[in-house]
């Protein structure tokens, strides 16, 4: 170590009076004790990286104002700083310079991987496996961290019933049961088991709250919704994340109900800070705070600032308020000393759980930077995933998996060789290029004749960033002839449509959910020389797939898959891994159908049978189905399963006890395949109309061809807990149903009764 770093390092050990055997939050209160107003304001405000900070210190404008700020102990984080030498640099200013020598936290949206991108979120949530989710997270954290980085702005636990919001790719899906086990199991991956090890890293759930109810789908747009749904639908996965011990939760963009989430006390105060016990800190979203007023609801950035601390966030990104209108706010009355206090005892608090005060350069391994940085490891951990998240959507006449040999396979469409797409969106330290391509998948299985043709460009040039928007092709078919004449000449063809990477994400709300550009007419002319097609999706949320449904004998979800993509798919393809996959959201027939979940309530006027058959007076479209072209949970395998019928241990679950229902299920196909079975739950008759089916449990088994394997499920009172009327969690005493089976359309069910 440095001799100045190590004087400097033993100078605040001693000023601080901080020693082994106190805990945290005494070492905080020491802490507190010896800081002005100024620095514990400082350390609730967080700057984006602004300058190459190996570089010439800036002596002008903005650049200037932050770096005199970092030199004088008034940052508290910085976000978008990496790799090892720019950390260092900068954690070197705040230790070595200010007065305390209080260290930076460093965060970035970790979102889907670093260098190293796996399948995005939504995709992973598809696998239903908790354990790849939950080494997917370590291994990012891991890869990060020893890049300098050690906090990160995910998960994102945001519950969406709305394909067009572009952030459905960050999260998982529509369900609130499966949202919080992927929450938990991601908040378990970044943190690990010790927060002080150089390879974990603190995680920030987000968006607090509502954000994935986004009116219309259309990004930061207002949210109006009852109490109902926001306990029993939206709020689950942050209460999930909570309980898994983060140390951190990021607000919103939108408002709820009229109040901007930034400065929303019931949700930051009492329900976050209060009911929950939450003892991290709140970090606003990116200018959220300033936003305030573009809201309506502060009329300037003063107000703005004293809103947003009343409310509850105790950390500024990137609007510069809290450093510049904290101050004359407690000088006028309009806060208080203890808010500021209770704020930065917070920040503290995680910083030292973090160990950064024992060594503020704890990230900073330039030899681990370089070892652990796409190591085989994290590869490996990249493709098992990736495989997993692939959903089988369809397989007529079981073209699928490919024969390994003695076929003329054509490869067509504008995804089918690119490197960029498949990394998807927020992936913002990967290169570009350095996806592996489905062409360069097919092309490592020697045993049949690849031809590969672009077909079409989908994009008129690469975005320089995630910020821009995504100019599509809707003026140029060249390459339409060129693939028409390889498909005629072809035993089979592979078509790779989809959404860019960069359609999906922060922004990227859409109307329109079909194949953007020429895709779908590519795919139609091509079907018309060869039916014998097989239709490899890359994309980041659910589209309309009507006319490749009819038509298409095979449709692969693949997704954005990530650095090992090509692979991956590849290798399901070919069967070498049986998809297992189950969508983690309702595909609709039509955009008009949205939100489209299948947990909703079911109406006064749920069908017409009976006395009302052919009326019109029920909840329907006259020109479209109600029911979802594939539905939640959906997902097929290249074997077959078959169902019993469910069995139930009892027919009555008394106070403090249980009951078991089981299925059996049996492979009846040719080849081993996993199932991942669901178990569904229904509170026909309560004090609030409830859904009509909801997930409470689900397991994966695998099952050589014959044989068959007895699933069971406990199902106890807290299992049927629901947010009330009284605003109470409550199980009501009476009849449910069960249901078990291989996707949310399941219709075979068997009831119980809770007992008072």
């Amino acid at each position: 170590m440095d001799h100045k770093i190590f004087f400097t390092l033993l100078s605040l050990l001693i000023n601080f009076s901080i020693n082994a055997q106190q805990t945290v939050d005494e070492k905080v209160k020491v802490l507190l004790s010896k800081m002005t107003i100024q620095e514990k304001i400082g350390q609730m405000n967080q700057y984006n990286g602004f300058w190459n900070f190996t570089g010439p210190t800036p002596d002008k404008g903005d650049q200037k104002v932050k770096y005199n700020h970092l030199a004088n102990g008034l940052v508290g984080s910085m976000l978008n700083v990496r790799g090892v030498e720019e950390v260092k640099a900068v954690q070197k200013i705040a230790v070595e310079e200010s007065r305390l020598g209080i260290p930076l936290i460093f965060g970035f949206d970790l979102i889907h991987g670093y260098k190293t991108v796996f399948p995005i979120p939504l995709a992973e949530t598809a696998s239903w496996d908790l354990e790849a989710i939950q080494r997917s997270a370590a291994l990012s954290a891991k890869e990060a961290a020893v890049a300098g980085i050690n906090w990160t702005f995910a998960p994102m636990v945001d519950i969406t019933r709305d394909a067009r919001w572009g952030r459905v790719m960050e999260g998982a899906g529509e369900d609130p049961y499966l949202g919080s086990l992927v929450a938990a199991a991601r908040v378990h991956g970044f943190q690990g088991k010790d927060l002080a090890s150089p390879y974990t890293i603190a995680a920030s759930a987000k968006h607090f709250a509502a954000y994935g109810f986004a009116e219309s789908g259309r990004d930061y747009n207002t949210v109006d919704i009852g109490l109902n749904t926001l306990h029993n639908v939206v709020l689950p996965p942050f209460k999930a994340a909570v309980d898994a011990g983060i140390k951190t939760i990021m607000n919103s963009f939108n408002d709820l109900n009229g109040i901007p989430a930034t400065a929303d006390s019931y949700l930051q105060r009492d329900v976050l800070k209060g009911v929950w016990n939450f003892d991290g800190f709140i970090v606003s979203d990116w200018g959220s705070i300033r936003e305030l007023v573009d809201h309506g609801y502060a009329k300037d950035r003063k107000q703005a600032g004293e809103m947003a601390l009343l409310g509850g966030s105790d950390m500024d990104m990137e609007s510069s308020i809290y450093i510049n209108e904290l101050e004359p706010l407690l000088r006028e009355g309009k806060i208080s000393l203890d808010q500021i206090d209770d704020a930065v005892k917070r920040i503290l608090k995680v910083k030292f759980e973090l160990g950064l005060f024992e060594n503020p350069y704890l990230y900073c391994d330039k030899v681990s930077e370089k070892q652990i940085t796409g190591s085989e490891e994290i590869v490996q951990a990249t493709l098992d995933i990736a495989k997993k998240s692939i959903v089988l959507l369809k397989n007529e006449n079981n073209i699928l998996p490919l024969k390994k040999q003695g076929q003329k396979i054509g490869l067509i469409g504008p995804l089918a060789s690119d490197k960029t797409s498949p990394l998807g969106n927020w992936r913002i330290a990967a290169d570009n290029n350095t996806a592996i391509s489905v062409l360069e998948g097919l092309q490592k299985f020697k045993g049949n004749e690849l031809s590969h043709a672009q077909g079409v460009k989908l994009i008129n040039k690469l975005p320089e960033g995630f910020h821009e928007e995504v100019e599509i092709n809707t003026t140029d078919k060249t390459g339409f002839e060129e693939a028409i004449s390889l498909a005629k000449n072809v035993d089979i063809v592979v078509m790779v449509l989809g959404e860019y990477g960069f359609q999906s994400g922060e922004g990227r709300s859409r109307t329109k959910l079909n194949l953007p550009g020429f895709q779908q007419e590519l795919l139609e002319k091509i079907y018309e020389v060869n039916s014998n097609m097989v239709l490899v999706l890359m994309n980041g949320r659910p589209l309309i797939l009507n006319w490749a449904s009819e038509n298409v004998p095979a449709i692969l979800e693949a997704w954005h898959l990530g650095t090992q993509s090509g692979n991956a798919i590849a290798q399901v393809l070919y069967g070498e891994y049986n998809p297992s996959g189950k969508l983690p959201m309702s595909f609709p027939r039509s955009v008009g159908q949205l939100p489209l979940y299948y947990n909703h309530k079911s109406t006064g006027r749920p069908g017409a049978d009976g006395e009302d058959a052919g009326s019109v007076f029920w909840s329907h479209y006259g020109d479209e189905k109600n029911s979802p072209l594939y539905a939640f949970g959906y997902g097929l395998s290249y074997t077959k399963f078959e169902y019993s019928t469910i069995k139930l241990s009892s027919t009555e679950i008394k106070k403090n006890s249980s009951i078991t229902a089981s299925v059996k299920i049996k492979n009846i196909g040719k080849v081993k395949g996993k199932e991942i079975v669901q178990l569904y739950l229904q509170d026909p008759y309560a004090s609030t109309t409830r859904p009509i089916k909801e997930l409470k449990g689900f397991k994966t088994i695998e099952l050589n061809a014959g044989e068959a394997k007895t699933v069971s499920f406990k199902i106890d009172e807290d299992l049927l807990k629901f947010y009330n009327a009284h605003q109470k969690w409550i199980a009501e005493p009476g009849i449910f149903n069960v249901f078990i089976g291989t996707n949310s359309l399941v219709k075979d069910k068997k009831s119980f009764e809770l007992l008072r």
